[in-house]
């Protein structure tokens, strides 16, 4: 199979991917640090793997199915899909925290981590 997953794979097959993978390492980060962060905030344990896990998992679900999206939509992978993709992910960031004053600076972080990412090599 050549090419990217988004070329071969449905987006919504894609999307569910990276929302269990990345979702399966917030819960693990959460059992982890969740007793330290659940005194802190006044929840529970349970609570604390249950929210890093849907916060993380929707960030890269919204960022990876705008990505994959884009693609499709425009024919090209190039670096304006990950910069959208990473704007509208960073932008949900900021409005999960109701925070309005950080919402393009967190949209404009985001797409930098999102191309930089998309175009590393490895070495």
């Amino acid at each position: 199979m050549e090419g990217e997953p988004c070329d071969v794979v449905p987006c919504s097959s894609v999307t569910v991917d990276s929302i269990l993978r990345i979702g399966t390492a917030g819960a693990i980060w959460g059992l982890c640090a969740g007793p330290h962060d659940a005194r802190k905030q006044g929840l529970a344990g349970a609570a604390q793997v249950a929210f890093r896990h849907w916060v993380e998992g929707l960030v890269v679900g919204i960022c990876t199915l705008t990505h994959c999206g884009l693609q499709r939509y425009r024919g090209k992978s190039d670096w304006v899909n990950g910069v959208v993709a990473g704007a509208v992910a960073g932008g949900a960031i900021a409005a999960m925290t109701r925070s309005w004053t950080q919402v393009i600076p967190m949209a404009c972080l985001v797409s930098a981590f999102k191309v930089a990412t998309d175009y590393a090599r490895a070495v």
